[in-house]
Formats: C-alpha cells, sequence, structure tokens
C-alpha cells in the first residue's frame, strides 16, 4: 500500500519541500514540534529503519545534518534534535527539529494546526538557508 509519503514524493497530496535530490526529499511537517520542523525522508517506501541500505541511510543523515544547519541559520536554535520514531506513518522518515530543550522532544506537544502562512515562511527560511550554505542545487525551485 502507498504511504502518504509516497504520495507528497509523487506529487499526489501536497507538500512544502525544502530538499530534493535522487535518493531522498525533505518537507515540511504539517505537525511541527518547533518552527521549522522537517521530515527527510527516502524517495523508496520502506518502513523500518533497519531494513534501510547502509548507503541510503548515510545519504538521510547527510541531508539531515544540512537541513539541521538550515534551521539553525533560519531560527538560531541552539541545538536540532534527530529522531526516528516511525509509528504515524509507514515510511522511514527522520525528524528534523530545532530544539531549546528536552521538552521540545516531546511528541504529544505537537502544533496539530499550523497556519499555512507559517509553514510557508519556514520552507522559504530554510530554502534561503540551505541555498546560503551551498546546497542550493537540491533545493526546489
Amino acid at each position: 500500500m502507498t504511504s502518504v509519503f509516497s504520495a507528497i514524493i509523487a506529487g499526489d497530496l501536497p507538500g512544502r519541500f525544502v530538499w530534493e535530490d535522487d535518493t531522498a526529499v525533505a518537507f515540511l511537517t504539517i505537525g511541527p514540534l518547533t518552527v521549522g520542523h522537517t521530515l527527510v525522508v527516502p524517495r523508496e517506501q520502506i518502513d523500518n529503519w533497519q531494513d534501510v541500505d547502509p548507503k541510503v541511510f548515510a545519504h538521510l543523515n547527510e541531508v539531515a545534518q544540512a537541513v539541521g544547519q538550515a534551521i539553525v541559520a533560519a531560527y538560531g536554535y541552539p541545538r536540532v534534535g534527530l529522531s526516528i520514531a516511525g509509528f504515524e506513518v509507514p515510511h522511514l522518515h527522520l525528524h528534523v527539529f530545532g530544539a531549546a530543550d528536552l521538552s521540545d522532544f516531546d511528541f504529544s506537544r505537537v502544533d496539530t494546526s499550523p497556519s499555512p502562512e507559517s509553514l510557508d515562511d519556514a520552507r522559504d527560511r530554510i530554502r534561503a538557508a540551505l541555498r546560503d550554505t551551498g546546497h542550493g542545487e537540491h533545493v526546489p525551485a
């Protein structure tokens, strides 16, 4: 069965993409822990992280690191969290989000109704930061 993330990647559902390459994409979540919360997702639908090819997993982490650096540049967070939960969508995804303290890792505190304008602004700020840090070739137009 096709996951919601596969539908987003295919363009069948909307997504606020900040990164695209042949192996991975990154787009903002509609339920952010903090402003700029981004999901790094392999194009191939893989459910569990322990089943992914190690080279693909390494690439996902490289993308997550670049996105994390962009989130810091865009928002000035002191840290960036990285988490793999995998319960909400059966498609591997890395959560990358700004964090000021451990409470920012509490998934029970997600914003369930962020405004479209705030999500668009976060997308634009992260895209600009990715371009500024030398990753412009992966930033969607």
